[in-house]
């Protein structure tokens, strides 16, 4: 590609910026567009709720979605049109959010991993997982929405940047890929950090560049193309060679993951059955096989009417095990595993249920995940939309724990005295 320390570059990116008409001037500068952040966070966060709970519904019109992503489209020139791509179009069936559940469930789950990760190589992680769902019509003007969680990570995404990009470059970036738009951002974040102090640290500056170019702003110098197209050809196969790895580790990680979770709410089951406990499994996943049979086995087939009466009843069924005393059916242990999904989520559907329990009754609250994530949770924990934690007895459980204690607490255990035992409070020393 095009060698970004050019000094027709520099000369360029001056130019822009001090033109009046530019978006450097008109968007960037602008003092609404920062404060649209927060609020467009909030609505992913909308999003993510109504299709974790089956409310989402199977129309991007008066949809969540159509709400933040016409608050997007109205961030001036740079985003004009960002709505286009998560518009229904019912002949060609795309984007196929709306009407295929498991691609909607998907979409719901790369949400939420980038609205609760703070790292860049889990922003990209999620992403190849989107890409590997080939969810028809769903490509990267959805990084549109990243933009608006990681501004110093995702670049936006449009025709008139892509122009820019490829006009400035050297490069053919096609719209639609997101591998392309992987080798794309590899050039904006060089372009970017060439330029930083007539840039920003935030993308947005660098994509309002791209884009007045994009859209035929500025005449461009002659240069040598097929040299640049070689060297762009080369980032692009870099990118698939990276993707085409992590595609491969992800597909064996989720499948190890998935009978990991499914192992240990069996383990949970079976530990809540031999205390004397009634034991609900989440509803999506009492059907799957373990031990012979099926995981609901020996489990309620219904949670009491007072534990989803409060408009959480979708959130609470999916809690992955509840432990229920036989007589009163008041909830004596609910637990969450984590193998390698949200930590965040995984603590919302508890505070969802402690919270909306007439009473107050569900109290002993255990997050079940890897022994290697003990970080990870102890940074949810400590994040200020959760400091009620520690009001609700919110506990950590390592697999390790579980492992090696499940047997003679099934033995020996009387109530929730063993669970507690092996169990780390919030904030607890290490």
């Amino acid at each position: 590609m095009t060698n970004v320390n050019d000094a027709w570059i520099v000369n360029l990116i001056r130019h822009w910026r001090e033109d009046p008409g530019a978006s450097y001037r008109t968007w960037f500068l602008w003092e609404e567009r920062i404060k649209n952040f927060r609020s467009i966070r909030r609505g992913i966060q909308a999003v993510i709720d109504e299709i974790r709970s089956d409310t989402f519904g199977n129309a991007y019109r008066g949809s969540s979605l159509e709400t933040i992503v016409s608050s997007i489209a109205e961030q001036r020139q740079v985003f004009k049109g960002a709505d286009h791509a998560f518009l229904w179009k019912p002949k060609l069936r795309i984007p196929d959010i709306y009407e295929d559940r498991a691609n909607q469930l998907a979409f719901g789950r790369f949400l939420d991993a980038c609205l609760c990760c703070n790292a860049e190589a889990q922003v990209l992680a999620a992403i190849r997982t989107l890409d590997q769902s080939r969810i028809k019509g769903l490509g990267p003007a959805a990084a549109n929405l990243l933009y608006f969680l990681h501004p110093t990570v995702a670049s936006p995404f449009n025709t008139a940047i892509v122009k820019g990009f490829n006009a400035l470059m050297g490069a053919n970036v096609k719209l639609g890929r997101w591998d392309e738009y992987l080798a794309m951002r590899q050039g904006i974040l060089a372009l970017n950090a060439a330029h930083r102090t007539l840039l920003s640290n935030d993308l947005g500056a660098v994509a309002g560049f791209l884009f007045d170019v994009g859209s035929g702003r500025y005449p461009l110098p002659e240069r040598d193309a097929t040299g640049a197209l070689e060297r762009w050809r080369e980032d692009l196969e870099r990118v698939r060679a990276e993707a085409a790895g992590a595609a491969s580790k992800a597909a064996q990680a989720a499948s190890e993951a998935d009978h990991t979770h499914t192992e240990i709410q069996g383990w949970l089951r079976d530990l809540g059955l031999a205390l004397g406990f009634d034991v609900w499994v989440a509803s999506n996943d009492g059907g799957r096989p373990y031990a012979g049979g099926r995981l609901s086995d020996g489990c309620l087939d219904r949670l009491p009417e007072r534990l989803t009466a409060n408009g959480t009843a979708e959130t609470v069924r999916l809690i992955d095990v509840i432990w229920l005393e036989k007589a009163s059916g008041d909830v004596a242990a609910a637990f969450e595993v984590e193998h390698t999904t949200s930590i965040y989520s995984g603590i919302v559907r508890m505070l969802d249920l402690a919270l909306g329990v007439e009473g107050g009754t569900a109290r002993n609250l255990f997050l079940v995940a890897p022994d290697n994530r003990e970080e990870d949770v102890r940074a949810q924990f400590a994040r200020p939309a959760f400091s009620r934690v520690s009001e609700l007895d919110l506990r950590y459980l390592p697999y390790s724990e579980l492992r090696g204690h499940r047997e003679t607490i099934a033995r020996f255990g009387t109530g929730l005295k063993g669970v507690l035992a092996i169990a780390r409070p919030v904030g607890a020393p290490r």
